[in-house]
């Protein structure tokens, strides 16, 4: 009965991932209510910490966006990009992880896409070679994020286990692990697919009127709009709020309030630390708080929000409720062979299309059948999978930002151009994270 009711949670993953987004979260509350009342399962509690640490992180992202510091991020970006033209296929990436380092989401990377293509295009590179790597890396940064919904998960469950587990101890191991996931990923990109020159789809688009002037009379730019000093200041504000957190982070006596035994835990300090910040930016930069909510960051970060409340809770309340009997049976095989569950948190990944739903599904998995923090630290960026089907925004987005037609999906569907960046960067990542948890953490 255990498989049928887990065919069963995969069929309801399905099913909401051909919805998308809100559609994960409501079809895996129908999921959820069948578990409860036909299998007889007893719920869990809902991911609350997980959805508040989003919207806080989103609001405070959504008000920078408001008051035009993710616009002055992207001149800044563009810049460097644009004085490093031969250099963009490394670059490039290494941008967008920059920005999703930041800002905790890679839903804020879509301005920057046309900027790399564009810089390439006009120097003979191939657009795919960084847009399809940029794509990858802007998801790759997010187990590398100190205030990404999935780190702080990670978090506020590993802390308890062991003093050694600190979100800078966390970040020790995933930030090393994915920038080096990113570069070995570039690195292959740069004589990736054939030269402009040779490209058929390329050449054909050339011969048709309304493409040819597409891709040779069209400038994606940033830096053509002059923006109030206010933007610079949002920008400052917000790096402001990222080092608060590390420092409070580095210092446990710091949040250790009213001679408390235990110092306050980091999961309540980024919400907090986000929420303020949030404010304080408002004010300074005088950002009206109706702007606030029409931003891309604030609507992925919502759907975000919604997705991971269905997803989790339907997961977490199957394996709660099968993990006794599962246990005796997979933990030998998992312990011998840690890749396994590697490649378990990938293939949910693929499935849920969300880092953070597959943290939120798979970590307490992992903990019952007795694996170690600093392996599961390690392995951690294993929960990017979902390049692997291309239906995911970022990877979308990035197709049709390519003029050239380079970056595409294949006539086979699996044979696109996030596949193989995405099967060296995460296998990349996973590895050295490995290493680095071993050393790092023990």
């Amino acid at each position: 009965m255990l498989y049928v009711q887990f065919l069963f949670l995969l069929v309801m993953l399905y099913i909401g991932s051909r919805y998308g987004g809100i559609g994960l979260g409501v079809v895996s509350g129908i999921g959820l209510a069948v578990e409860v009342f036909i299998f007889q399962m007893t719920p869990t509690s809902p991911p609350i910490t997980v959805m508040l640490i989003i919207l806080a992180v989103v609001t405070c992202a959504s008000i920078l966006e408001a008051a035009g510091g993710l616009k002055y991020m992207l001149q800044v970006a563009e810049r460097l990009l644009r004085s490093n033209p031969k250099r963009i296929t490394i670059f490039g990436p290494l941008v967008t992880y920059t920005i999703t380092f930041m800002l905790g989401t890679g839903h804020a990377v879509y301005s920057i896409m046309p900027i790399i293509g564009d810089v390439a295009l006009k120097n003979g590179i191939r657009p795919e070679r960084p847009m399809a790597a940029a794509s990858v890396a802007s998801q790759l940064a997010i187990t590398g994020s100190p205030i990404s919904a999935a780190v702080v998960y990670y978090l506020s469950q590993l802390s308890g286990i062991s003093s050694n587990i600190t979100l800078l101890s966390i970040l020790g191991v995933t930030v090393p692990a994915t920038i080096i996931g990113t570069i070995a990923m570039s690195l292959y990109s740069l004589r990736r697919g054939k030269e402009l020159k040779d490209d058929p789809e390329y050449q054909r688009r050339l011969q048709d009127p309304l493409w040819k002037e597409k891709i040779e009379n069209t400038t994606a730019t940033t830096l053509d709009e002059e923006l109030p000093a206010s933007s610079k200041h949002a920008v400052m504000l917000f790096i402001l709020a990222l080092l608060t957190i590390v420092v409070i982070a580095m210092f446990p006596e710091i949040r250790t309030i009213g001679g408390a035994e235990k110092p306050v835990k980091m999961s309540i300090i980024i919400q907090m630390m986000m929420l303020a910040f949030g404010g304080i930016i408002m004010i300074v930069t005088k950002t009206k708080s109706a702007k606030v909510p029409e931003g891309v960051v604030f609507k992925s970060g919502m759907v975000a929000a919604i997705a991971i409340f269905g997803i989790a809770w339907m997961s977490d309340t199957y394996f709660q409720h099968a993990m006794p009997s599962f246990k005796e049976g997979i933990t030998g095989m998992v312990q011998n062979y840690p890749w396994t569950f590697a490649l378990a948190m990938f293939i949910v990944s693929v499935v849920i299309n969300s880092q953070a739903a597959t943290c939120r599904m798979m970590l307490p998995v992992g903990l019952g059948l007795g694996l170690s923090p600093a392996l599961l630290i390690g392995i951690m960026p294993s929960c990017y999978g979902y390049f692997f089907i291309p239906n995911y925004p970022s990877d979308i987005a990035t197709c049709n930002f390519d003029n050239t037609g380079t970056t595409k999906i294949g006539k086979f569907y699996f044979n696109h151009s996030f596949m193989i960046p995405g099967l060296i960067g995460v296998p990349t990542a996973c590895v050295v994270g490995y290493l680095l948890a071993k050393v790092l953490i023990g």
